[in-house]
């Protein structure tokens, strides 16, 4: 669990923390993506580059909050990858058993990218809901955790989630 502290924690100190946050992304991803939890850890670590160093941000919420976004990113990314191997990208074709048919059309594929693109058209009208999504859903921090990193009190975070949910679940719909 994210420690109480506002120390930002260096790589090695947050590992466990890390591969916490990437278990509940996994396990909310469903099986899209054919990383574990240690390479979503890994790759969010190369992904980082120059960011790896924890001295580049002001707060151990702003670190959370950033690996959580770094992750959602991969996630997203390996799911286009699928979509992209569902259409045809660049492989051999090969015919269609229903094994194979039902690894590629993924309803959940589609419902990720919509999530998605949902959630960058809210970061476009309100940041910081998209901004309090992602610590809370992808970083799996609390109110009082996200409101502590954004400088809010918690009932704000309350309703800037509620809010998010609403416009998010709108989005979603159309």
């Amino acid at each position: 669990m994210v420690e109480d502290s506002d120390a930002v924690p260096g790589w090695d100190a947050a590992y466990e923390d890390l591969k916490r946050i990437a278990r509940a992304r996994l396990h909310a991803a469903g099986g899209l993506t054919q990383l574990n939890t240690t390479a979503l850890v890994n790759e969010t670590f190369a992904k980082w580059g120059h960011r790896a160093d924890s001295s580049a941000f002001p707060t151990k919420g702003h670190f959370f909050a950033y690996a959580a976004r770094v992750m959602r990113s991969l996630i997203v990314d390996m799911v286009r990858e699928r979509q992209a191997e569902r259409r045809g990208g660049g492989v051999e074709i090969q015919p269609l058993d229903t094994t194979l048919g039902r690894e590629l059309a993924s309803p959940e594929d589609d419902e990720a990218v919509e999530v998605d693109e949902a959630l960058r058209s809210l970061q476009a009208l309100e940041p910081r809901l998209a901004q309090v999504v992602e610590m809370r859903y992808y970083a799996g921090m609390s109110e009082a955790e996200i409101a502590a990193a954004l400088g809010l009190s918690e009932r704000t975070v309350r309703r800037d989630w509620e809010k998010a949910r609403a416009l998010l679940r709108t989005m979603l719909e159309t």
